[in-house]
């Protein structure tokens, strides 16, 4: 190629881009739209094909500035939570260490196989066949096996791979970021949204919904993006021909034989400028048997380099690129879904875990119970065989063993069911005998100590709920999307112009064919041509290959590409509807805060009352002790009757069952405030590190817990009681 051809490649390179960035100012100038309130800072409307300015998570949650506004929420850390160490944006690459590693991208990565046995854990806790288990060894057992947090880990890489997606030009496919609910037993209160734009639900099928009964989101529309990893093309082909001439006016022959290499490559690779490059290498090699024709065997290479640039819809980096920025925003929802669902579950599994401690209490109240009943009904026999009772007390003393027997049957079978909620929530395989088999014995009962949160104003607690919450964080990471997405939606109203420019050239060489005759300039004589006599001149393969770029036979090409939608049905209505899908979104947002809002203050109430109640059982248990002791003494003197001493017990057995019943709901409303507030990883000291690999090194320590307490006696009836407590 000489001087004069380089300088017109670049006159006409440079005439592309000039032409390409006078167009786009013109749009930017003429496009110019009145401020609206989704716009940042009251701004201007932008061209659309412009790259956008980076904005923080805004929460308005009034639009009102006289009002206060609701803190920004706090970020999951750290970024990103893994399993392993195995980081799945980054997979195999072409590398330079040796063979295989050339071909390392086009073979497949296993995924490493779920562990199924359970974690060490549970050997240190069996001991004389009985599991003893303390809430922070259940969180801790949860976090290593608990199957809805293993499951929902996997997600933490699938979003991985969506980044990888992303980065090669393709679209993200999307991470399910639901909780995963499948554990049995427990409560909870978290707020739940369906999987559609907004928190909506998707519907199952029918007319309400989309083709093949689904229902999709514009959510990355727009125009997409060239392939960012290149691509690299080849056709090797060989054909041997041989047809039948009816004339040998062309072809000298009536049976004309070819022989045809055909070593065509190609290179192709997009940018996110909205360029892409088409690099295009072909050659030809033919033999033939016609004595008409100058070469054989014949050289064709053929080289055009040629580059394609969109000038209005898919211009720019921010529209290519918003699909990386978008998967990496479902890489932090990804995170805080996780966040999420750790909360979620290890308030299940406190939940679970209180409830084992009421079953496990209720079936020791009704063994003392039976003891009672069992006690004064020996102690019946015994007086009626020396006549100084009726048979009728008896009967009565005998029906109430029978009652408390069936009630101790039914406790136990009820703590038989919850020792096996409880271990499936915190174990991964319950094929082994033992463990099965063992019953598990909760050592930890709740303290009533006040919570910090109790003596925090009300909008001192919202506030940080607000801070803490994962599904706002969610949501306003699902805002920003929604914001990407409108502005793939507005570049895709644009019509479709492509300037492209492009060098080729194609040349010829080859040997001259030996079956061409030509004639002697002196004698006109008939004799094989050569370059003495109109023949052609021998051509290798470089220097025909040479000659392409030497600017013998180039052709220079400059042209658009336009394509202008009549209507633009398609478009707008896409448009339209990522509009509405972020309208669902904010108006999403809002209905989180006023749910928290409640939540929070519901919660709030609920630790007082609850306090209060078990407080109350308590000291409705100890005067129904007393009075049960007190009826017993009177009997035993011959004061009181068979009736009275089972009235007492009936009443005693009652109290427990509410002092049980009120213990157990306070605990899991302390939990459940926690979750609320979604400070029970900082309150119970677990890492989300450790939550996320599966592998425990940060023990928990849940406060407010105390050893369990057997029942005090009686205390003795005093003239002088205590004064009454504030």
């Amino acid at each position: 190629m000489n001087w004069n051809d380089i300088k017109a490649a670049t006159s006409i390179t440079l005439l592309l881009l000039s032409s390409t960035s006078q167009f786009a100012l013109a749009q930017q100038q003429t496009q110019q739209a009145p401020p609206t309130q989704n716009q940042p800072n009251g701004g201007s409307q932008t061209n659309p094909t412009a790259p956008a300015t980076p904005q923080p998570i805004q929460n308005d949650t009034t639009r009102d500035p006289n009002l206060p506004q609701a803190p920004d929420p706090k970020l999951t850390e750290p970024l990103f939570l893994r399993d392993t160490d195995k980081d799945y944006t980054h997979l195999k690459n072409h590398g330079i260490h040796g063979f295989r590693s050339l071909f390392a991208p086009y073979t497949a990565t296993e995924v490493p196989l779920p562990r199924l046995g359970n974690s060490a854990g549970f050997s240190d806790l069996l001991r004389d066949g009985k599991i003893y288990l303390s809430l922070n060894d259940a969180v801790t057992l949860a976090l290593e096996n608990n199957y809805d947090i293993a499951i929902a880990r996997i997600n933490l890489d699938i979003a991985d791979t969506d980044i990888l997606r992303t980065k090669a030009g393709a679209t993200f496919r999307g991470v399910s970021t639901g909780l995963v609910t499948n554990t049995l037993g427990g409560t909870t209160s978290t707020i739940t949204g369906g999987g559609g734009p907004g928190g909506t639900s998707s519907a199952s099928g029918g007319a309400g919904t989309g083709a093949s009964g689904l229902v999709l989101s514009t959510n990355g529309g727009g125009p997409l993006p060239y392939n960012y990893d290149p691509v690299i093309t080849g056709n090797l082909q060989y054909e041997n021909l041989t047809t039948q001439e009816s004339s040998t006016l062309f072809t000298g022959t009536n049976q004309l034989k070819t022989t045809t290499e055909t070593y065509n490559f190609g290179y192709l690779q997009g940018f996110s400028t909205g360029s892409q490059l088409a690099v295009t290498y072909d050659n030809t090699r033919q033999t033939t048997s016609s004595p008409r024709s100058s070469f054989s065997p014949l050289l064709q290479p053929t080289i055009k380099l040629q580059f394609t640039q969109h000038l209005l819809q898919g211009f720019g980096p921010s529209i290519n690129k918003r699909f990386i920025v978008e998967a990496t925003n479902n890489r932090r929802i990804t995170d805080s879904a996780f966040r999420q669902q750790v909360i979620y579950t290890v308030t299940q599994v406190e939940s679970i875990y209180w409830s084992l401690v009421s079953a496990y209490e209720d079936e020791q109240a009704k063994e003392r119970a039976l003891n009672q009943s069992t006690a004064l009904a020996s102690d019946n026999r015994k007086q009626l065989q020396i006549g100084t009772l009726a048979p009728l007390d008896v009967v009565n003393s005998d029906s109430a063993v029978a009652t408390d027997k069936q009630a101790l049957i039914t406790s136990q079978s009820n703590l038989e069911y919850q020792q096996l909620l409880i271990k499936q929530a915190i174990a991964r395989n319950l094929n082994d005998p033992q463990l099965a088999s063992a019953p598990v014995v909760p050592t930890d009962r709740v303290g009533l100590d006040r919570l910090p949160e109790e003596d925090m104003k009300v909008e001192d607690v919202v506030k940080e709920a607000f801070i803490n919450n994962p599904q706002i964080e969610q949501a306003a990471l699902e805002l920003k999307n929604n914001q990407i997405t409108i502005r793939g939606e507005k570049n895709g109203l644009l019509p479709i112009i492509d300037a492209y420019g492009s060098y080729g050239s194609t040349t010829i060489g080859g040997q001259q064919n030996s079956l061409l005759k030509c004639s002697d300039p002196i004698t006109f004589a008939a004799e094989p041509c050569n370059s003495t006599n109109g023949g052609v001149n021998n051509t290798g393969y470089f220097n025909t290959l040479g000659n392409g770029f030497n600017g013998t036979a180039p052709d220079y090409i400059a042209g658009l590409n336009i394509q202008i939608p009549l209507r633009n049905r398609v478009a707008q209505a896409d448009q339209a509807r990522s509009q509405m899908e972020l309208r669902q979104t904010e108006m999403r947002i809002q209905q989180l805060y006023t749910q928290i809002r409640i939540q929070v203050i519901n919660a709030q109430y609920a630790i007082t009352n609850d306090r209060a109640n078990v407080v109350a059982a308590q000291t409705a248990r100890d005067f129904n002790a007393q009075s049960l002791d007190a009826e017993q003494k009177k009997y035993k003197l011959g004061a009181s009757t068979t009736a009275l001493v089972l009235a007492q017990e009936r009443t005693l057995a009652i109290g427990e069952n509410n002092l049980i019943a009120a213990t157990a709901a306070y605990a899991k409303d302390r939990s459940a405030l926690a979750q609320i507030l979604s400070n029970t990883l900082d309150r119970y000291n677990i890492s989300l590190t450790d939550a996320a690999t599966g592998t425990v090194t940060q023990k928990p320590n849940i406060p407010g817990l105390t050893p369990p307490v057997a029942p005090a006696p009686p205390k003795p009836l005093s003239a002088t009681p205590p004064p009454l407590a504030n």
